[in-house]
């Protein structure tokens, strides 16, 4: 088994995570930045995408961060990760997608300009909008926290976790004004022994 991607990146470090919750170790190769661009003729012969993570498992080329930690999950048998019962299932999958795109589209302008400062992402106007719509976006993880259970799809600890972990630590070291979230505090607290959670989310990498 093979990854393709960084450690910088946060969707190679919610496979890796993953990959730790499952006693995997794939190896790890190096692409994007400045090494090996993700535009090399070789990486899009792999991936038209463009994108990392790219998992390869014997046959199986497979992108998509989420998708892969669905599958690694379920090639593993893992149901504590990710249930197999339908309604649980769901549940895990929807906070999932709501990681990848409601929360992941209302970062991007504060983050890109703020952390990655990106010319592209200099107005300011643009990234107090960002700031604004993150806050609410946490804000409504905080309220769910408050009523879910130890962790975000009840009392046991699922995919749903890992994702919305890495993009909690994306906000919390972004500079930028940010309310307290108690719930949100304590749940990140709670998931201070998992294994991987040092290494790939609270790491110091946003």
């Amino acid at each position: 088994m093979k990854l393709l991607g960084q450690q910088n990146s946060i969707n190679v470090r919610k496979v890796l995570w993953t990959c730790a919750e499952l006693k995997l170790t794939p190896e790890l190769e190096d692409w994007g930045g400045l090494t090996r661009e993700t535009c090399d003729r070789d990486f899009l012969a792999i991936n038209p995408k463009g994108l990392v993570p790219v998992l390869i498992d014997d046959d199986l080329v497979l992108t998509e961060s989420n998708t892969i930690c669905r599958y690694l999950a379920t090639r593993e048998r893992r149901t504590d990760l990710l249930p197999d019962a339908p309604k649980q299932r769901a549940i895990v999958e929807a906070w999932m997608d709501w990681q990848a795109t409601d929360l992941n589209t209302v970062w991007r302008e504060a983050f890109m300009g703020k952390v990655r400062q990106h010319p592209e992402f200099e107005d300011a106007d643009r990234q107090l909008q960002s700031v604004h719509g993150w806050n609410a976006a946490m804000s409504s993880l905080n309220m769910h926290l408050m009523g879910s259970g130890q962790y975000v799809c009840g009392d046991m600890f699922t995919l749903a976790d890992i994702v919305l972990a890495l993009s909690t630590n994306r906000w919390e070291l972004t500079p930028m004004d940010r309310p307290a979230l108690p719930a949100v505090a304590s749940w990140m607290n709670r998931l201070a022994s998992r294994p991987g959670f040092k290494e790939y989310c609270q790491n110091g990498i946003p």
